[in-house]
């Protein structure tokens, strides 16, 4: 994987982790949520494409 590819893992885990703690904290959001899944499809595409 490449510098750039880590990095985002790293914020997408980082942002659930994020969006964890508030709906824990301040109850659910849907958006924060669909924000998080497009940032993880965002991330997994990055990686597929990094590998092939």
């Amino acid at each position: 994987m490449s510098g750039s590819t880590k990095a985002m893992g790293v914020i997408t885990v980082g942002s659930l982790v994020a969006v964890t703690a508030y709906t824990v904290a301040l109850g659910s959001s849907g958006w924060l949520w669909f924000g998080w899944v497009v940032l993880g499809l965002i991330t997994l595409g990055m990686a597929a494409t990094r590998e092939s």
